[in-house]
């Protein structure tokens, strides 16, 4: 203990200074430091990749007619695919294969692929893809770059290659060779189809789609200002329209149907307008989410709304109006903690909410 603290009182005073980090914020306590995507990528799963490229290339705002992944050791050098229309692979389709590596791609990691998508396309088992992308979190290195920019050199180094890297590693069943048709059918083959994306590319691209913010994390963007509804209600208000003006004439005990109907009383025709503005806010929250989040998380809002708001919709209330009054109002203190949009959720959704619901009869107020 003396020798301790002899040594101790040499030391400079900021070598035996605590760390210096600022105030934590709750945000740091219950999540810890932020992780940027290109660092979480490296610690996929070979399978976490390939969903990954996935939802990459269904969000693309070029869009397939279908995404498909395969797995497994029957997949013949395709993970996921891209599918122009309804022919499938024997249409337009382009082909990412995934190689979740702990070093970027080399020659030999990548042409045994090529020579799997050569032999089970000259057996027709699909039409050769538009185009064939290597996706790697570490991307490509140096050397297989310079072969995949010039195509005439990819192919020569594939012939001079092939008995070595290729031909065991087609199939499980048999030694591929490199002759007769099959020759035939690699010399005319375009080699151009074969390339590679940036996996920082892939990311900032990813960033566009709706799946990224669930993934990654970060918290969601700004929602756009909605905009007014129309004067002339839509085609598609009819249904919770229709239950509205059956809630004013529950109330009145009359028969109303339509806006002009509520000229004698200001407060309906305030209240209406109200509720039309709470349902297109509504609407703007379910458009927001089809591009920010997975497909199924408003419709998961809207389902935790229903379940808070059902009970009190169907108990016994003076009249349409009073349970319409009751239910938009419990629904503005649901405690909707859990669902990925909570964030941007205003008191106006939760309204327009209720009429989402009861323009699929859902819900209805009159009993």
């Amino acid at each position: 203990m003396e020798d301790q603290a002899d040594i101790s009182k040499t030391l400079p005073a900021d070598e035996l200074a605590d760390p210096e980090q600022p105030p934590a914020n709750s945000a740091k306590i219950q999540y810890g430091k932020a992780i940027p995507p290109q660092q979480q990528i490296l610690i996929y799963s070979p399978e976490e990749w390939e969903t990954f490229i996935q939802e990459w290339a269904t969000g693309k705002k070029t869009g397939y007619a279908k995404v498909v992944r395969l797995a497994g050791a029957t997949d013949m050098g395709i993970d996921v695919a891209g599918l122009e229309d309804g022919s499938g692979f024997f249409g337009i389709w382009d082909n990412f294969q995934c190689k979740h590596y702990d070093s970027a791609l080399t020659p030999s990691d990548v042409l045994p692929e090529i020579g799997k998508m050569l032999w089970h396309s000259f057996n027709k088992e699909f039409s050769p893809p538009r185009a064939y992308f290597f996706m790697a979190p570490k991307g490509c290195g140096i050397s297989l770059q310079k072969l995949l920019l010039k195509p005439t050199a990819l192919k020569e180094k594939l012939f001079e290659k092939w008995g070595e890297w290729c031909a065991g590693k087609i199939t499980s069943t048999q030694t591929i060779q490199l002759q007769g048709a099959f020759l035939t059918y690699c010399e005319q083959y375009d080699y151009s189809s074969f390339s590679y994306k940036n996996p920082l590319e892939v990311i900032d691209e990813h960033r566009h789609t709706p799946y990224f913010s669930a993934r990654f994390g970060g918290g969601l963007a700004a929602r756009p200002v909605p905009g007014k509804p129309p004067v002339v209600p839509a085609d598609d208000e009819s249904r919770y329209l229709h239950h509205l003006f059956e809630a004013y004439g529950d109330n009145k005990k009359m028969m109303l149907t339509k806006l002009d109907d509520l000229s004698s009383w200001p407060e309906l025709t305030s209240h209406y307008h109200r509720q039309r503005e709470n349902f297109y806010q509504a609407e703007s929250l379910r458009n927001f989410a089809r591009d920010t989040v997975p497909p199924g998380t408003f419709e998961s809002l809207q389902d935790e709304v229903h379940a808070g708001i059902v009970d009190i919709a169907e108990a016994v209330h003076e009249d349409g109006l009073a349970c319409l009054t009751a239910v938009t109002h419990a629904a503005t203190m649901l405690p909707l903690t859990e669902n990925g949009l909570i964030s941007v959720v205003k008191i106006h959704d939760r309204r327009g909410i209720c009429h989402q619901l009861a323009n699929v009869d859902r819900l209805k107020w009159k009993k």
